[in-house]
């Protein structure tokens, strides 16, 4: 998406799409630059469908051949904000996708940094859509330019891109099948992000074992896909800090033996959603290029059902040396992500953050818009709460009691891999505490966010990338 600037008038310019921005009950002034010739009409056809500039909403209208636009599009403004900046472009790119078109001319005043990186990434967002199985003459077509009348940053604009380019990936990847998706294809999209100052290191199954990663074995060796683990890095020659992503990467779960229903496995493509967002803040950080030392780490696996599955009963040993009773074969993230926090805490970094769909608890508990944040370190907390709010993603600091550790003491072996129904996704925060004994550490169960079943504001149905804003934003932080 190419992003220009123009001084003309933007009734003069000829465009697909020309969209308006309107704030609270500013109607008439935003309007008043096209000219009598028409701006009177559309005050008065958009007060009569009662369009006040609300964030969130958006009307299209045609101009009858009176601006050299087909179509001109009023979309709320609201406060102005940053947060309803994004949301207006998203519902101009949505828009714009829908009707396909490529060119638009977007009127939504002059765009600090912070602004600017905001509407990029809302057009983007918006204007996302996974048609790569639709017949050809079904496809729309994606946004190509956006014309700016504003003066907008440069910085803010390149920032907005790459984060952008980092998110629509992890939404490809979360909407691929488990047929194209899946350990050897996901880790090398990973792999072909390496160069520029990116490196990949991926070990297949053999050296996985070989390392002692009970978990990332188990959950793999029922799949016909064998495992991977990828660590990819970003070393510049002179580090502020070092930081490391972990993310979840169940390319397909059916549950292993303690099976899912076929209702419950139809959307399992996205259980790997936390490592697509991982490899999109990687792929986004790489275009960045901060002075900041990043790694990101994942184990790939498929959780199946055949004679070679992990069993209820079985006691792994895990990377950390710990051992895990198995009470539930389709909790199987956190015996990835464990074997992946251990090796990640032995990095020495500054701090660890954990990416993972994780429980149906934390949707129950949160809904489809927010994460859950769960870690003892309140400095990161904060950090990411800051992160999050100014992506304009929903991030909620849950309670992390140690005493519901006593849910998760193993009998036959250190722990067991569920802890009861009750606090499912506080447990399972805990488990993964298990594996980090030196690394300012948190958590987010990214179950709810990373998939919606249905559109969402300015979001199409499908994957998302959550947290692949909110990350960069932190690194940058």
């Amino acid at each position: 998406m190419e992003l220009a600037h123009t001084p003309a008038p933007v009734d003069s310019i000829g465009c697909d799409l020309l969209a308006i921005g309107v704030p609270d009950d500013g109607l008439a002034a935003a309007l008043a630059p096209l000219g009598d010739a028409i701006a009177g009409d559309l005050v008065a056809a958009a007060t009569a469908a009662e369009f006040s500039g609300k964030a969130g909403t958006i009307q299209v209208w045609p101009t009858l051949g009176r601006l050299a636009a087909p179509r001109i599009a009023l979309v709320g403004l609201g406060d102005g904000s940053v947060d309803a900046l994004r949301r207006a472009a998203g519902m101009v790119g949505s828009t714009a996708r829908g009707r396909g078109d490529a060119h638009v001319v977007a009127v939504l005043g002059d765009l600090d940094h912070d602004a600017t990186v905001a509407v990029v990434e809302g057009l983007a967002v918006g204007n996302y859509r996974y048609d790569r199985f639709k017949a050809e003459d079904a496809r729309k077509a994606e946004l190509e330019k956006v014309v700016l009348s504003g003066s907008f940053d440069e910085d803010g604009a390149d920032l907005g891109l790459a984060i952008a380019y980092g998110q629509r990936l992890a939404r490809d990847l979360v909407n691929g099948p488990a047929a194209d998706v899946y350990p050897e294809t996901l880790a090398e999209t990973a792999r072909q992000l390496a160069g520029d100052g990116l490196d990949v290191l991926v070990w297949d199954e053999a050296r996985i074992k070989a390392e002692g990663m009970g978990g990332i074995t188990a959950v793999g060796q029922g799949s016909d896909r064998p495992a991977r683990f990828v660590h990819m890095s970003w070393t510049p020659a002179k580090a502020r800090k070092k930081l490391v992503l972990v993310g979840k990467g169940v390319t397909f779960d059916a549950g292993g033996l303690s099976i899912k229903t076929s209702a419950g496995m139809q959307t399992m493509r996205c259980d790997m959603g936390g490592s697509a967002a991982v490899i999109g803040a990687m792929a986004a950080i790489s275009r960045i290029a901060p002075d900041v030392e990043v790694h990101g780490i994942f184990g790939a696996v498929e959780n199946m059902v055949s004679g070679n599955s992990y069993k209820l009963g079985d006691i792994l040993s895990m990377y950390s040396g710990k051992t895990v009773e198995i009470h539930n074969t389709d909790a199987e993230g956190r015996l990835v992500l464990a074997d992946c926090l251990a090796y990640g805490d032995a990095l020495g970094a500054d701090a660890m953050v954990d990416l993972a769909t994780l429980t149906g608890a934390a949707v129950v508990a949160l809904g489809s818009f927010y994460t859950g944040l769960f870690s003892h370190d309140d400095a990161l907390a904060d950090a990411l709460l800051g992160a999050a709010d100014d992506s304009g993603e929903g991030l909620w600091r849950m309670p992390f009691p140690e005493f519901y550790k006593d849910q998760l003491k193993g009998e036959w072996g250190t722990l067991k891999n569920v802890g009861g129904r009750e606090g499912g996704a506080i447990t399972a925060g805990l488990f993964l505490s298990e594996f980090v004994e030196k690394t300012p550490w948190a958590h987010l169960d990214i179950a709810g966010p990373a998939f919606f079943d249905k559109a969402f504001r300015h979001y199409a149905a499908g994957g998302t990338g959550a947290m692949v804003p909110s990350l960069v934003r932190w690194i940058l932080s």
